[in-house]
């Protein structure tokens, strides 16, 4: 089995058989900064597995602005709608951080869902997490300010990444986010002139967690609590 299987934790809580099951049909798949891996109502094609890669799930109104849901990183899977009763979903799913994952197709997705209960009830536990994530932003962007909506997302962001180095433009975190331009701007100066982050050119690089985390608001801590406790039962 690729080692690098293991570095999604979804695969990696799985009994060592069903790891052998998927490995034997998934596919690893580079996926660039800003490439969209379905839209809105779209029938999905694949579950995405990421490796090292940040994947946004966001709502897009008729007039064209934008929030984000959630994120997904190497603690998850992109491709929900395929197992809670539908095939396809009203959000745009979007490479925010590019890198690596695993595709596995819709059929053999469902194939090894309605087979065998490891998975099913591993998705189970991170359907309740993202839940979690989803009421926690709605809150978060309606209740705190831009500059607290910009450290959990950089937080979030960070915890699914191995390092501290995030590759992402101002837009596509306004886009994300559902403000302004102009307001991510202000908010990453902030940071930048506090020496919490450095960015230049799409890289933002955190220089001090610790005070980030104390920029945030608690929505952070929350998702992250929820999202732990929840992987830890496997």
């Amino acid at each position: 089995m690729p080692h690098a299987l293991r570095l999604n934790r979804l695969i990696a809580a799985l009994p060592l058989d069903s790891q052998r099951r998927l490995a034997a049909n998934l596919e690893l798949v580079p996926l660039p900064l800003g490439k969209v891996l379905y839209e809105s109502g779209e029938t999905l094609r694949h579950a995405y597995f990421p490796v090292d890669c940040i994947i946004s799930l966001i709502y897009v109104m008729e007039s064209g602005a934008s929030a984000g849901i959630l994120v997904v990183g190497n603690e998850g899977m992109v491709g929900m709608a395929l197992f809670m009763g539908g095939d396809n979903t009203t959000s745009r799913a979007i490479v925010q951080s590019a890198g690596f994952a695993y595709r596995l197709s819709a059929q053999k997705f469902k194939d090894e869902f309605n087979l065998y209960s490891d998975l099913l009830i591993l998705l189970l536990r991170y359907t309740q997490s993202l839940i979690t994530q989803i009421a926690q932003t709605a809150v978060c962007n309606r209740h705190h300010s831009i500059d607290q909506q910009l450290c959990r997302w950089l937080l979030l962001s960070l915890d699914r990444l191995s390092g501290n180095h995030i590759a992402m433009t101002q837009e596509l975190i306004a886009n994300v986010l559902g403000v302004r331009r102009e307001g991510i701007t202000e908010a990453a100066g902030k940071l930048q002139r506090s020496g919490i982050i450095e960015y230049s050119r799409g890289h933002i690089t955190v220089v001090d967690r610790m005070h980030l985390e104390r920029l945030s608001c608690e929505c952070y801590a929350v998702v992250k609590k929820e999202t732990d406790r929840l992987m830890q039962q496997t």
